[in-house]
């Protein structure tokens, strides 16, 4: 599957051939910013705050890098190959860090975060002079037991295919940092790096006073089910609705085609309601999809705004969150449907 194709990350090109107060939103946010979303840096100061994706795919056909991500096997040693190519190429977790690791086989598409021109800096030059695929091509072939390993490397900013701009530094900065993260840290890179990070502290007390270095092949790597130090926090167990406890989960696809279906032109305030505890949902984005969904009309408007919001938040994208937007924009009876509180004929159950 190709970028094109991806979803999540297709751009229409239809978008740039609009016009009206919308489209004119669309193309004042991709214009080169002079700072962009704004965050605090080592300093003090704070920082230019970009997002890019970085496409990985082997040259050999025996070595699908999407399917060693999933293996139980080969998914802690993938995770740390790319860890440590980004470090050396671009700094600390606190200026570039990795978001989500998508599969769209065969590649692996990696989402990252950049704080600060300096380190963005740093990234492109690595990438453009080839250290970031010596580093990526050594690491990967270790963690996954080959010789040597090849691979085909791309670096897109939003439509932009910066690999054809990279002898222009400043343009593929401003492409970059006109980028803003779409979400936080996904929670399996969260409990990836609590498990490196434990084994690399068992490693150091058997060896003493120092850490021993293990290739990423010779890991100890348990099954991702066994990768779990401690869960990721949640909401309450249960949530009062009309002085009833209701049982709290995160958001299926059931409940956002409920949604979809009945909440109509209310979509937009929902959203802001949600916006307060999801960046990924501020009024920009919400635009974008009014916007992008016109002709598919509310039902997909809608269903598109909860998925967004299941996308960026994961698991804490819960049922109780939802109903207490929608409490706030008086669609009590649309909370009922969800919570399964009517019968057929409307009335409570």
């Amino acid at each position: 599957m190709k970028y094109e194709d991806w979803p999540g990350l297709v751009h229409k090109p239809g978008l740039e051939l609009g016009s009206g107060t919308q489209a004119q939103e669309l193309r004042r946010r991709r214009e080169v910013p002079k700072g962009g979303e704004m965050a605090a840096g080592q300093n003090g100061h704070e920082e230019c705050v970009g997002s890019a994706y970085l496409f990985v795919e082997s040259s050999l056909d025996k070595v699908v890098l999407s399917d060693a991500y999933v293996h139980p096997q080969q998914k802690m040693a993938v995770y740390r190959a790319l860890q440590t190519a980004l470090a050396e190429s671009g700094g600390s977790p606190d200026v570039l860090q990795m978001l989500k690791i998508h599969r769209s086989d065969p590649q692996l598409i990696v989402q990252l975060r950049f704080c600060g021109r300096q380190p963005c800096s740093r990234f492109l030059r690595a990438y453009r002079e080839g250290a970031l695929r010596a580093v990526l091509q050594r690491s990967l072939a270790a963690a996954l037991s080959q010789h040597s390993l090849s691979l085909q490397l791309e670096l897109r900013a939003g439509a932009e295919r910066l690999d054809a701009l990279l002898a222009d530094e400043e343009r593929c900065l401003s492409c970059i940092l006109a980028q803003q993260p779409d979400r936080l840290r996904d929670e399996e890179l969260a409990e990836l790096e609590d498990a490196l990070r434990n084994l690399k502290c068992g490693s150091g007390a058997q060896g003493g006073d120092g850490e021993v270095s293990l290739a990423p092949s010779q890991l100890p790597v348990p099954s991702l089910s066994e990768v779990k130090p401690r869960p990721p926090p949640t909401p309450a167990q249960t949530f009062m609705f009309q002085g009833q406890p209701v049982v709290n989960r995160p958001l299926s696809l059931q409940d956002q085609q409920t949604f979809a279906r009945s909440v109509g032109l209310k979509w937009r305030k929902v959203g802001r309601s949600l916006q307060r505890g999801c960046r990924a949902l501020r009024d920009p984005a919400l635009d974008s999809l009014a916007y992008e969904y016109e002709r598919e009309g509310l039902y997909e408007q809608a269903f598109q705004l909860l998925r967004r919001f299941v996308q960026a938040e994961g698991r804490r994208a819960t049922l109780q969150r939802l109903v207490e937007a929608l409490e706030e924009n008086e669609l009590t009876s649309l909370a009922e449907d969800l919570l399964g509180l009517t019968d057929p004929n409307g009335s409570l159950a």
